[in-house]
């Protein structure tokens, strides 16, 4: 079980990582400015394994890979959302950020979640709720657990037409 820390509506890439800590290809610096602009506190209240939560539209914005980049260095296990910004949501594919669009939830800040991501089902141990995320087809799952794009096509190179 991990815990949820919840945010609300359209948050945007600038706020996942400020812009002006994306000139830099050293991971561990991203990861160490995620959700800075918006939640301060958020590295003091963080344990890596949790959850981030958030309403709709979250990762609208620009299309910098940095935002799902720096969130997964930070050790985000998920993101859930009621729905994504579409190019947020397949760059977290392709970089192997695991991510569940459910419509209804009403988890709160400092819920206890279980996630089965192959079922696309989360529990809230808190409240004893099941949610059903949206389906996601098998190959971005298959995407996702294999840690991204780029680790997919290497181990699946055999299907790849040149």
């Amino acid at each position: 079980m991990k815990k949820a820390h919840v945010y609300g509506n359209n948050i945007d890439t600038d706020r996942i990582i400020p812009g002006k800590y994306t000139k830099t290809l050293d991971i561990a610096s991203l990861a160490s400015h995620v959700m800075e602009d918006l939640d301060p506190d958020f590295h003091k209240k963080f344990n890596p394994g949790d959850i981030i939560v958030a309403g709709d539209n979250f990762g609208c914005g620009s299309s910098r890979e940095q935002a799902p980049i720096a969130l997964k260095a930070a050790g985000v296990s998920v993101v859930i959302a009621r729905f994504y910004a579409r190019i947020f949501f397949r760059n977290a594919i392709n970089i192997g950020l695991p991510v569940l669009e459910i419509p209804d939830h009403d988890i709160e800040t400092g819920d206890m979640l279980e996630v089965d991501l192959a079922a696309g089902i989360v529990q809230n141990k808190t409240k004893n709720k099941t949610y059903n995320a949206t389906k996601m087809p098998k190959v971005m799952l298959d995407i996702m657990q294999e840690g991204g794009l780029v680790n997919y096509l290497q181990k699946h190179k055999d299907y790849i037409i040149e």
